[in-house]
């Protein structure tokens, strides 16, 4: 039988923002050298991280603590030379955990957060049949928080975890700090709650007691359309910052970033989007882990995995996610009103639906959707986004055909029962999809729309797809008939107003760029953005005069200004019909 693989952690010091960690391998070494490499990626963020940048303090030795020489056959990868009859080798780095998202692993005095490919250099050609236990040394007045299994404690700030296989330590973050926990059960499955305040600020109880009810009903919901998955704890962990917002999923656990505001009473906006956020999160269980891209069925985290079906696990996911916030009573019809007319002006000041396809934005994601550029809005799209979109209608037309009783909840769980992780016939891609849409009732002839959805350069009909509902999408107030329009994006920097995009139909768009400063608009000086939208009032239709600075120089150019009130922002209105009614309904009553 082979050795189980040994990782280890010292968090010890984190004042120092060092995490020292080390992998121990038992040998025989019959090549007479060990190789190894480090994760470029981390599953569910696709694009190439390469953590290994962090790394440093390398370190190769024996049973005996001998030193063993190695080299780089690349940057990412150690071949380690190992003399004969050598038992064991043990290899030592630090990581300097700095970076503070939820797809890394992250050091300081009051907490770590460990991501396991964000951490340690992994043996190639490992046997991990017999799993593999997790070493860690914390301060003693730090808990950890994890979904691996805990193997207990052996000595004072000491504590031990093991992981099953690869794919279980890979996805086996740990939490560890001071700060608050809950832990209630759920359906006969106990939830815990962390949350870190990266600033060390206390956190309202009354708040943490409301999210924990909201949170609760949410579970509900995607128990009953789900299954309760196990019996072992779902751990979410909940990270306060300043102003950052982020989630990754695992299939035990989550990692969620939000503003710290979003926890205190009164921000209702900040607090919807937190709750949006662990519902997206929690859905993940299914659509992604255990319902997953066949590439993905055995991560290979050395080069780029594209897969074409992101917008199916994360457009599908943010879809059905918020609409399960709903159905639950986390979230009241007002709620969805305002987080939808969030996403349907992103929508609409993007037009890069007719530059690419739902299938060319997922398999763009590893160069296109994480390094944004001031062009983005214009040529790319966000599979999150308009993969949410493309979902509503699908959703809403199989709704349609079925008088409300089928949806496209019901497809994930046939694709689920057909091809989740440990099932006879494991992992999806489109024409698997296609199978599970096909052959739910209402969902014969809808093969061709999930063809047109993924592969054309055209956004859905959103108006269309409202109407069925029962709503319309009409402007808000603001903005007057007379007042003027330029479709910039503007932000002030170091006391300047500079361009950062151009919004869909701006007539400078062939004359600014982004980075370039508006000095003036018919000579009114420009040193807020307000001053823009000040300099256009009773322009409309008119010539105007823009002044801007690039590279040191000054330009000038005369357009005309479009009628603001053609460009206002817009909301969804109307009460929903019957068929929003089916859409939106509970689920529990049928479980």
């Amino acid at each position: 039988m082979a050795a189980r693989l040994s990782f280890h952690a010292d968090a010890t010091q984190g004042g120092s923002r060092r995490l020292l960690a080390a992998v121990e391998i038992q040998g025989p070494f019959p090549s007479g050298r060990l190789d190894l490499s480090f994760p470029r990626w981390i599953p569910g963020s696709y694009t190439l991280r390469d953590p290994v940048q962090y790394v440093d303090g390398i370190e190769a030795t024996d049973e005996s603590g001998q030193p063993l020489s190695w080299q780089r056959p690349d940057p990412h990868r150690l071949r380690v030379k190992v003399p004969k009859g050598a038992k064991h080798v043990r290899v030592q780095h630090e990581v300097m955990a700095l970076e503070m998202t939820v797809r890394s692993t992250h050091l300081d005095d009051g907490h770590l957060h460990l991501m396991p490919p964000f951490t340690w250099y992994l043996p190639d050609n490992a046997d991990w049949s017999n799993g593999a236990d997790i070493h860690l040394q914390l301060p003693e007045h730090w808990t950890p928080f994890t979904q691996l299994d805990d193997k207990g404690s052996p000595a004072k700030g000491t504590h031990v975890f093991s992981a099953p296989d690869r794919d279980a330590f890979l996805d086996g973050i740990i939490e560890a700090n001071a700060g608050p926990h809950r832990t209630w059960d759920v359906d006969g499955r106990p939830h815990v709650l962390n949350i870190w305040d990266s600033a060390g600020l206390p956190v309202s109880s009354t708040m943490i007691d409301r999210f924990v009810d909201d949170a609760t009903k949410i579970i509900k919901e995607h128990h009953a359309l789900f299954g309760v998955p196990t019996s072992d704890p779902y751990v979410t962990v909940l990270h306060l910052t300043d102003k950052m917002r982020g989630g990754l999923e695992h299939l035990g656990s989550q990692t969620s970033m939000m503003p710290r505001a979003s926890m205190i009473d009164g921000e209702k906006a900040l607090y919807r989007d937190l709750i949006s956020l662990f519902s997206h999160e929690y859905l993940h269980q299914w659509n992604v882990k255990r319902l997953r891209p066949k590439v993905y069925l055995d991560y290979d985290l050395s080069k780029e995995v594209p897969s074409p079906l992101l917008w199916w696990f994360e457009g599908g996911t943010s879809w059905l996610g918020d609409l399960i916030c709903l159905r639950s009573g986390a979230w009241t019809q007002e709620d969805w009103n305002e987080e939808f007319n969030l996403k349907v002006n992103r929508h609409l000041n993007r037009h890069g639906a007719s530059h690419e396809s739902l299938v060319e934005s997922s398999e763009s994601a590893w160069v296109h959707l994480y390094k944004r550029t001031a062009w983005s809005s214009e040529r790319r799209i966000n599979y999150y986004l308009e993969g949410e979109f493309a979902m509503m209608a699908l959703d809403v037309e199989l709704r349609r055909r079925t008088r409300g009783n089928r949806g496209l909840d019901d497809v994930m769980v046939e694709a689920l029962r057909r091809h989740a992780v440990g099932s006879d016939d494991p992992g999806v891609n489109h024409r698997r999809l296609r199978q599970a849409l096909t052959s739910t009732e209402g969902g014969r002839r809808l093969g061709g729309m999930l063809d047109e959805l993924m592969t054309t350069r055209k956004a859905p009909p959103l108006d269309a797809i409202l109407s069925s509902l029962g709503f319309e999408l009409v402007a808000k107030d603001g903005g007057e008939d007379h007042d003027g329009w330029l479709g910039l994006g503007l932000q002030r920097r170091q006391g300047k107003v500079v361009v950062t995009t151009h919004l869909e139909g701006s007539p400078l768009r062939n004359h600014v760029d982004a980075g370039d400063e508006v000095v003036a608009i018919n000579d009114r000086r420009i040193t807020e953005v307000k001053h823009v939208k000040q300099a256009l009032s009773e322009c409309a239709g008119q010539q105007v005069q823009v002044l801007t600075a690039r590279e040191g120089g000054l330009r000038t150019c005369n357009v005309e200004a479009l009628p603001a009130v053609d460009h206002r922002k817009m909301k969804i209105d109307g009460k929903g019909n019957v068929l929003w009614r089916r859409i939106t309904a509970s689920r529990q009553q049928d479980a």
